[in-house]
């Protein structure tokens, strides 16, 4: 076994969170190489890459980095870090096992569950990555950054620790990286709060003001927590991860009287940043994003242990029908609460 020095890893996907991990990997461990194509291969190249705490835009970090334009460069892969999202993640599967065979440790970084399939069909070392800050590429090889967070490291069956632990230092320069035994609880968790992104993107916060703060929050807060919900429901438990919400600190936003929670929501919704899934609709412009894998998968449990989830319904069914359309403006909260009361009805 090799030392973990020796190790050669590779970053498949260098958006926001491949980027981000594949620069701070850089700073201490010189066998990391980022794939990167184009424009972006050529930044990353001549000018590394910038990153910036988004609570401190002025404190700028330029790491040089390794860049490959090709797996054939790297043919001999100790590690293979996938971080490109899950709608394209059979595809990059395709690539890395065709270019590098079943030798490499995969790791997959994606938000949702699915990966939990797909990545066994093509390798049989694979571990998944649960990340708990946000990040945002404002242009190729500038990242911003969440200073808050962690990544969690974890196999369906607890093996390859060793692996693992000895991994772990070469991603912990800009998060704590820690080893979890329950990985599959921590992606449930995940999920749930990632049921966010559906409704910050659907109302735009960033891009319209918001007419009804406390329609805001009951939506927002009743859509996570019905996520819970549902997640205890099928039997997944509740796996603490380095700054994401506890499940009674959900509990809290979505059922106790708003004089009492408002105050703390308002302040945490400010420091919300422009999630994966608004990143798609807004800057990418398109109409593919983690909506099936994300709110889909959670109706699915919904309707296999047969529980209530009208918030969340609703906030599927409008995003289904507006993202697709082109130029998507975001909705007034009020018309999106509408939509929740017929459901509830």
């Amino acid at each position: 076994m090799k030392k973990p020095e020796d190790l050669k890893i590779v970053f498949f996907g260098v958006g926001a969170i491949g980027g981000s991990i594949g620069a701070w990997a850089s700073t201490q461990h010189a066998n990391s190489f980022l794939l990167a194509r184009g424009h972006t291969a050529d930044v990353m190249s001549t000018r590394g890459i910038t990153l910036y705490p988004g609570d401190q835009p002025e404190q700028r970090e330029h790491i040089a980095v390794k860049v490959i334009r090709n797996l054939d460069e790297t043919p001999d892969a100790d590690v293979v870090v996938i971080g490109v999202k899950l709608y394209d993640l059979e595809s990059a599967a395709q690539i890395v096992k065709e270019k590098l065979g079943d030798r490499a440790l995969v790791i997959g970084l994606q938000n949702g569950v699915e990966s939990e399939k797909i990545l066994p069909r093509y390798f049989s070392r694979v571990a998944f990555g649960i990340v708990t800050y946000n990040a945002w590429v404002d242009e190729p090889g500038v990242i911003g950054y969440q200073r808050n967070g962690a990544i969690l490291l974890g196999t369906l069956d607890n093996s390859l620790q060793d692996e693992l632990i000895s991994l772990a230092p070469q991603f912990s320069m800009g998060h704590a990286t820690l080893i979890s035994q329950h990985i599959q609880n921590a992606a449930h968790c995940k999920l749930a709060i990632n049921l966010a992104n559906s409704v910050t993107t659907l109302i735009g916060p960033d891009y319209r003001k918001i007419s009804d703060l406390d329609l805001y929050q009951d939506i927002l807060a009743n859509t996570i927590y019905e996520g819970v919900q549902v997640v205890r429901g099928a039997g997944f438990h509740e796996e603490h991860q380095g700054g994401l919400p506890s499940w009674r600190t959900l509990w809290a936003a979505a059922k106790l009287p708003h004089f009492i929670t408002s105050r703390t929501f308002q302040r945490n919704i400010q420091k919300m940043t422009l999630s994966s899934m608004g990143q798609d609709v807004f800057q990418r412009k398109s109409s593919q994003t983690e909506l099936e894998y994300l709110n889909g998968y959670l109706l699915q449990l919904a309707d296999q242990f047969h529980m209530n989830v009208p918030y969340n319904r609703a906030i599927y069914r409008l995003c289904k029908l507006h993202f697709s359309q082109p130029n998507f403006q975001p909705l007034d909260v009020r018309d999106v609460w509408k939509e929740i009361k017929q459901n509830q009805s």
